[in-house]
């Protein structure tokens, strides 16, 4: 579960750009797994109950593989080696034998990699031999699909980019054995695999053309129980702020959460005395998309099962520029408003020195301040003491950049 920061920011910069309001669906039922893009709204979706498996493309050593236990799936850890395929049955299937779920902080641990230790290259369904560079399947997992049919699987191995598998009835009639070849879904996350038709699906968006993906997923809860919410790509970095921000508080903004359930399920909550969801608008979600844009995302409407819509509004707080290197992209006042004292500025800068200026309304500069060795997002106090209640300009200008925020002081 996520680890709220307890603050409130005001948050401008340079190039900021104008609230939008954006809804996404999952359709009723929440039926669609839907990938959105931030920067372009772009969206894919797909029905959630088409696929079984997902096989990882562009996981590295992982190899994860996700089962479509969102759709009601069931999958278990069968007590036998892949020796004993042809015995295997299901006794002591529902009383004892271990059920396995995706994770839902790290794409790469998915239902069938539950048992991973890499310091010994287990991936949880095969061995990692660092001779011939193939993954040796080396467990038997037994599938209870959602029309009730029973089936048993095994990863046979990966080798030179494919993965290769076997699963059948359980009394070894219509078995199949397939392979995924990465090369054929180059720029996934995932290839997916569909037991109902024995056949490949190609599913997704490119990995670099999507943030967020909104749908169903299952998370512990003090038991596995299937949520609706938002998980984020790889790559994509979350910080959830919410409540008030006391006037010596330093945020950090080292704490940029890059578990895939960084924003999850939990911003909502069902009323039992209205019966419909509510929604905890207090809650700020600040998102470093997959080029690296920084966006404040609040969400304002659920649609349950009915629709299946998503509401939220956007933000773009800084973008991505050409030269990295040199121009500041973000700048922040908290608290904002300050009562006279001390606030706290963030400035995202590298191999940056510049001017803090404090301007009134008469186009006066009223304080100043010069700041250097800013690299990366830096927390620096300025003392705001004397100023008269009203309303400012706050600058940060340097070589390469100039920014602006209006600071109000109470």
């Amino acid at each position: 579960m996520k680890k709220p920061l307890l603050f409130l920011v005001a948050f401008a910069t340079i190039s900021a750009s104008a609230q939008t309001t954006v809804t996404v669906t999952t359709g009723p039922g929440n039926a669609q797994q839907t990938w959105y893009n931030l920067t372009t709204d772009a969206v894919t979706s797909a029905a959630l109950a088409e696929w079984d498996l997902a096989f990882e493309i562009n996981g590295g050593f992982n190899a994860g593989i996700l089962a479509n236990t969102q759709k009601g799936m069931q999958v278990f850890q069968a007590p036998y080696s892949v020796a004993d395929w042809s015995a295997v049955d299901t006794t002591g299937m529902t009383a004892g034998w271990t059920v396995l779920h995706n994770s839902d902080k790290d794409w790469s641990l998915g239902a069938l990699n539950s048992d991973v230790d890499l310091d010994n290259y287990n991936l949880g369904w095969g061995i990692y031999n660092t001779v011939t560079h193939v993954v040796a399947g080396d467990s038997i997992f037994v599938l209870r699909l959602t029309n009730g049919d029973v089936k048993k699987l095994r990863i046979d191995a990966l080798s030179a980019g494919t993965y290769n598998f076997t699963y059948a009835n359980m009394d070894g009639s219509d078995e199949q054995v397939h392979a995924v070849a990465k090369a054929n879904y180059v720029g996934k996350n995932y290839a997916y695999w569909s037991m109902a038709t024995n056949s490949a699906l190609d599913r997704e968006p490119a990995a670099a053309d999507w943030d967020l993906l909104f749908g169903k997923y299952i998370t512990d809860i003090g038991q596995w129980y299937g949520v609706t919410g938002v998980l984020h790509n790889k790559g994509v970095q979350v910080v959830q702020v919410g409540g008030t921000l006391p006037a010596d508080a330093t945020m950090d903004w080292t704490a940029f959460d890059t578990t895939i359930s960084a924003i999850g399920y939990d911003w909502k909550a069902f009323d039992m005395n209205i019966f419909q969801y509510v929604v905890d608008d207090s809650l700020t979600y600040f998102v470093k998309d997959v080029p690296g844009n920084l966006w404040k995302v609040i969400f304002t409407g659920f649609g349950g099962s009915t629709t299946g819509d998503i509401t939220f509004t956007k933000e773009l707080l800084s973008a991505t520029g050409v030269d990295e290197a040199t121009v500041a992209k973000t700048f922040l006042i908290y608290p904002n408003p300050a009562q006279e004292g001390i606030v706290s500025v963030v400035i995202d800068a590298t191999n940056s020195t510049g001017n803090l200026t404090v301007i009134d309304l008469n186009g006066k500069v009223v304080r100043q301040e010069v700041l250097s060795g800013l690299n990366g997002l830096s927390t620096r106090t300025f003392d705001i003491s004397g100023l008269a209640a009203g309303i400012y300009t706050m600058q940060f200008a340097s070589n390469s950049a100039s920014m602006f925020s209006r600071l109000i002081v109470r």
